[in-house]
C-alpha cells in the first residue's frame, strides 16, 4: 500500500514538473480588470530581423494590464528554452490557438511541424480574427519539406499564388518600397477610413523601418493607412516626393472553403523600435478591440508596463541567451 502511495505521490510530482517545463515554453500574462476581460489573445513571434520577441510581449503586457485580455506570447526558440530567432521550425505551444479569440502573428519565413502548422490553419479556418505584422506578408517558407499539405501556405508558393500572405492577408513579400536602413515610414490616414473605429485617437504614426510594396490587394479590401517614404531616419525628415504612397495597414475578410469567413488587420510596420510610437501602439490595441467585438475606447490608454528599450532591427542582432521564462511577470 505504502509502494502505492509513493508511486502515486511520484507520479504526480513527474507531471508537475513536466507541466512547469511546458510553461515555461511560452508566457501567459493574466487578465487584470478591463472590457477585455474573457477574452484570450495569442501573440506568435518569430522573425529574424524586426525584434517580435521584444515588441510582442510588452505589447501582450499593456493588453493584459491595461485592458483586461488574457495574454499569451509564443516564441521561436531552441529546445532548452533559449529564444532563437533563427530557429524557424520550433514554436511550441500552438496548440493554445485552438481556444484563442485572437492571434496576433509576427513571423517571417517559419516552417513548422504539420502538427503544429494544423493548429494554425484549424484556427483561420474557424473563421476567427488575426492581426498580421510586418513579415507576416511571408510568414512562412517551406524548403525542407515540400510534400508537406502546408507547402502551400509559403510565400512563393504557385500553386496558391502568393501562399497565405497573398491569399488570405492580402499581399506577399514584394519588396523594400523604401530603402531598407535608410528611409523611414510616415503614415497618413486613408481618406476613407477617418472615422474607422481602428483608427480612434490614432493621428501620428511613424516609425524607422521603411514601407514595403504592397501590388496585390482587392477593391474590397479596407485601407486605413497609407505609408510615405521619408528621405531619412528621422520623423522630420523630409518627404521623398518620388516614390508613390503603399497601403501601409488594411484590413480584409477572406472566406473558406468551408464558409467561414476570417477577418484580419495587416501591418506592414510593426518592428519593436516602431512600437515606440504611442499612436502605432493605440492602433493595435484598438484592433483587438475591434476584431472581438467590443467597444473600442476613445483613447486607449497605451502606456508601458514597465521599461520598454528595444533593440533596433537587424539580422542576428537579437539579444543572446534571454529565455522565454525571462518574460514571465513579476509579482
Amino acid at each position: 500500500m505504502r509502494l502505492r502511495i509513493a508511486w502515486i505521490a511520484l507520479t504526480a510530482a513527474c507531471a508537475a514538473a513536466l507541466a512547469a517545463v511546458a510553461a515555461d515554453r511560452w508566457v501567459v500574462y493574466p487578465a487584470a480588470q478591463g472590457p477585455g476581460r474573457g477574452k484570450s489573445i495569442v501573440l506568435l513571434a518569430g522573425d529574424e530581423e524586426y525584434r517580435s520577441e521584444e515588441g510582442l510581449p510588452m505589447l501582450a503586457q499593456i493588453l493584459s494590464r491595461r485592458h483586461g485580455f488574457r495574454c499569451t506570447v509564443l516564441f521561436s526558440q531552441d529546445e532548452d528554452g533559449t529564444i532563437n530567432p533563427n530557429n524557424s521550425s520550433n514554436v511550441p505551444g500552438m496548440e493554445l490557438l485552438d481556444g484563442a479569440d485572437l492571434v496576433i502573428l509576427q513571423f517571417r519565413f517559419r516552417e513548422l511541424p504539420d502538427a503544429d502548422m494544423k493548429h494554425f490553419v484549424d484556427y483561420l479556418r474557424s473563421g476567427k480574427p488575426l492581426i498580421a505584422i510586418r513579415t507576416s506578408t511571408h510568414a512562412f517558407q517551406y524548403k525542407k519539406n515540400a510534400q508537406s499539405p502546408y507547402a502551400r501556405y509559403s510565400w512563393d508558393s504557385r500553386e496558391w499564388p502568393g501562399g497565405f500572405g497573398q491569399q488570405v492577408l492580402g499581399d506577399t513579400w514584394i519588396n523594400h518600397h523604401g530603402v531598407h536602413g535608410r528611409e523611414s515610414t510616415r503614415a497618413v490616414v486613408d481618406g476613407t477610413a477617418a472615422g474607422h473605429p481602428v483608427l480612434r485617437g490614432v493621428k501620428n504614426v511613424w516609425g524607422p523601418t521603411d514601407v514595403y510594396g504592397i501590388t496585390h490587394l482587392r477593391d474590397d479590401d479596407t485601407i486605413l493607412l497609407r505609408g510615405q517614404v521619408l528621405a531619412g531616419m528621422r520623423p522630420t525628415s523630409p518627404l521623398n516626393e518620388v516614390k508613390s504612397l503603399m497601403p501601409l495597414v488594411w484590413t480584409r475578410d477572406y472566406t473558406w472553403d468551408n464558409g467561414k469567413t476570417c477577418r484580419s488587420l495587416t501591418s506592414t510596420i510593426g518592428a519593436a523600435v516602431d512600437l515606440e510610437n504611442e499612436d502605432l501602439r493605440r492602433m493595435f490595441v484598438n484592433a483587438c478591440y475591434w476584431l472581438t467585438g467590443l467597444d473600442v475606447p476613445e483613447k486607449a490608454d497605451v502606456t508601458y508596463t514597465g521599461e520598454y528599450r528595444p533593440t533596433y532591427f537587424g539580422f542576428n542582432a537579437f539579444k543572446k541567451g534571454v529565455k522565454v521564462a525571462d518574460h514571465k511577470p513579476r509579482p
